[in-house]
């Protein structure tokens, strides 16, 4: 299989996104650690992969948590010898006006998308290092996003910062084979994508006539299309792409 005898990390697997990922990868053949902030779902994912015959670990995973994170590496590397490939998929949206917004807001999605990813990659790259390579692939969204724009400063400055970190690492951690990319996807149908819709006073069928109206493939994504670039980049073929976002929202 494509991933035999690869070990993938992805973290916010629980749901969406990030449970596309992990399933994907697992059914090309990668052992997957699925890690959740809620260790529930990520045992629930955990729990599907192996029972249609693949190699799986669910970790509860707060990433703002470095001890946690660095915990969280060393179970995976104990359990499957090893760490290839780091999603860092974990995200929250805390969405208010800026005059409004609260000190525990900004941190809380900053901490969690930005320095998140900062700690799992400072924690992965020390494995992939001594292995001679790996893959990073950063989840993270267009600056700003376009549903939901409005009263999300937080979140696009996080974005901004997770793209300035791909393409700085890309330049220190391509010497040791290691590519680090990021996915930055829109208009994907996720609960995310809905309650920012929401806040924009838009319902599952509103949101279906705006996407329709608005992006040239007229149709909402869906978490397997991100989850088909992640299994690109981590692959061989995407040997030399690195420090580069791909948007994943049907257009330009």
């Amino acid at each position: 299989m494509r991933f035999a005898g690869r070990v993938a990390v992805v973290t916010g697997a629980g749901r969406g996104i990030g449970r596309a990922i992990a399933l994907k990868f697992a059914a090309a053949g990668a052992a997957v650690a699925v890690g959740d902030l809620d260790e529930g779902y990520a045992e629930n994912v955990a729990f599907r992969i192996v029972k249609s015959g693949g190699k799986a670990l669910g970790l509860k995973a707060d990433v703002r948590d470095r001890d946690e994170v660095a915990a969280l590496f060393k179970a995976v590397n104990k359990k499957f010898g090893r760490v290839d490939i780091l999603v860092n998929n974990a995200g929250i949206r805390k969405d208010a006006p800026f005059h409004s917004m609260t000190e525990k807001q900004w941190a809380d999605v900053l901490d969690t998308l930005l320095s998140g990813s900062f700690n799992c990659i400072r924690a992965a790259q020390e494995y992939m290092m001594k292995q001679g390579g790996g893959r990073v692939i950063n989840i993270g969204s267009p600056v700003p996003a376009s549903i939901g724009s409005k009263g999300g400063a937080n979140y696009a400055a996080a974005n901004a910062g997770l793209e300035g970190l791909t393409k700085s690492l890309a330049v220190e951690l391509g010497p040791y084979n290691i590519t680090i990319n990021c996915i930055a996807p829109d208009y994907i149908d996720t609960e995310m994508t809905r309650g920012a819709a929401r806040r924009e006073g838009l319902y599952l069928d509103d949101l279906k006539r705006f996407v329709s109206a608005s992006v040239p493939l007229r149709r909402l994504g869906t978490p397997d299309d991100v989850a088909n670039l992640a299994l690109f980049l981590a692959s061989d073929e995407a040997g030399f792409i690195t420090g580069q976002v791909i948007g994943v929202k049907g257009g330009p």
